[in-house]
């Protein structure tokens, strides 16, 4: 090869010379921490994709985009795929598989009864074989862990929560009229009486409405759960669902009475008991946000929140409509929440599905749904601050931080004893002196079908 004449080979050592302090230099600022990468242009692919996970569950419309929305960084980090298989019959479809030894991958399960069901048959993995239960502890408070736990084994992550420990009021009105928000429940009642006595506006302490259609009787169900496991605790709650007791126990003959005392005493609710049964159970949401409000107060599950906001658009969140915790009736059993939550559970113990669901337990994937709105998560490390307004912050903290959670009694009992609880709830509205028959009613359903 032919060389270069001497003065062209100076001038290239001293191009050559520049062009390694230009990398020197390059280099020195790419290793400084304030600095931020180029991105790239072409996303890379990972050099071993994870694999596909197959995610069953009841989620469609928004809900799904939302939870696509939420493992699409998991997509991306991992090179996995989710599917997702939507059904409107979870139950039978999740039945029909197993007997095929086709489970899916992963299922999101309406209720802990069914997981806790599945735990006991073997067909589910347990999760604390691979989380990190340091990190789970810390992030779920313990009546969480404790509710997803079988036999000392993790098996599910709650997510996507609801309360119903949930009582709706105007704090505009209660300042008006000087009412202090009851912290128990003999401090309730004694609110309730103060209300009927001071005639001021409104001058009834209640809006109850219990129709619904063919599912009438259920927001008096809810009362009554959330009545029953307040006073007598989380064990006998158990109990009831489990048929552990009889329905002509005291104890649930008592929980019927208490929310009597509310709905039966003259002069509590407008129109008493038959403009209870014959409300819509969202119009009833509606009284004490009216101008002016016909009712005080109204009981009824924090999705209750989207309907006074529909009903009044101009109304603020926290300033205009709020809701208070539903008081303590027994001081052992304080910060005791009914509600319901979707759970997490694994069939297939594969290194996709250990890293799936270890991302979707983790705060930082949860805050993705809670800032696309209708998402409560329990996990205490989502920042109160990523929900829309104070009320869905309250409802958060009052799920993330509940002592005792336990899904609505009635929604965790098989399918026919669920209908008649919900009937005997509208016979008792009707006939409150016939509560023992009609417990009794209730009493043979459940005999035939556990």
């Amino acid at each position: 090869m032919r060389k270069a004449p001497l003065h062209r080979g100076k001038l290239w050592l001293g191009v050559v010379a520049l062009i390694v302090v230009a990398l020197l230099g390059s280099f020195a600022c790419s290793t400084t921490p304030a600095a931020t990468p180029t991105p790239s242009t072409t996303a890379t692919p990972p050099v071993s994709p994870i694999g596909s996970v197959e995610v069953l569950g009841t989620w469609g419309g928004e809900e799904l985009a939302s939870f696509n929305a939420m493992v699409a960084p998991w997509q991306e980090q991992t090179g996995g795929v989710v599917n997702f298989t939507g059904t409107r019959d979870l139950n039978a479809i999740l039945t029909t598989r197993l007997q095929a030894n086709n489970p899916p991958d992963i299922a999101i399960l309406p209720n802990p009864g069914l997981m806790q069901q599945l735990a006991n048959q073997g067909d589910l993995i347990a999760l604390n074989n691979f989380l990190d239960m340091t990190t789970i502890n810390a992030d779920y408070s313990k009546g969480w862990v404790d509710l997803g736990t079988v036999n000392g084994n993790l098996y599910t992550i709650f997510m996507k929560a609801s309360s119903k420990g949930t009582i709706w009021y105007d704090p505009k009105t209660f300042t008006a009229n000087n009412w202090t928000i009851p912290q128990t429940w003999d401090e309730m009642i004694a609110l309730s009486d103060q209300i009927v006595a001071d005639q001021l506006t409104p001058a009834y302490p209640w809006s109850i409405a219990v129709s619904s259609g063919a599912a009438s009787g259920w927001p008096g169900a809810d009362w009554i759960d959330q009545i029953f496991l307040s006073k007598y605790g989380p064990d006998v709650s158990d109990q009831w669902v489990n048929h552990g007791i009889p329905w002509t126990d005291s104890r649930i003959k008592d929980a019927f009475q208490m929310f009597g005392q509310v709905a039966l005493t003259p002069g509590y609710v407008p129109g008493g008991a038959t403009a209870i049964l014959a409300t819509n159970f969202q119009d009833g949401s509606y009284l004490p946000f009216e101008t002016p409000p016909q009712a005080a107060m109204d009981y009824l599950g924090d999705f209750t929140a989207g309907f006074i906001s529909t009903q009044f658009p101009s109304l603020v969140a926290g300033s205009d409509y709020n809701f208070y915790p539903f008081p303590v009736i027994n001081g052992n059993y304080t910060n005791a929440v009914t509600g319901g939550a979707d759970l997490v559970v694994a069939f297939k113990d594969t290194p996709a599905v250990r890293s799936l669901v270890e991302y979707l337990s983790t705060a930082a994937a949860q805050d993705i749904w809670v800032k696309r709105g209708g998402f409560t998560s329990v996990n205490n490390k989502v920042p109160l601050s990523d929900y829309p307004d104070v009320v869905s912050q309250n409802a958060a903290s009052q799920l993330s931080s509940a002592a005792i959670f336990r899904f609505s009694q009635d929604d965790a009992m098989p399918a026919a004893v669920e209908n008649a609880y919900w009937a005997a709830v509208l016979s008792y509205l009707q006939n409150p002196s016939d509560l023992d028959s009609i417990l009794q009613g209730v009493e043979t359903v459940a005999a035939a079908n556990y």
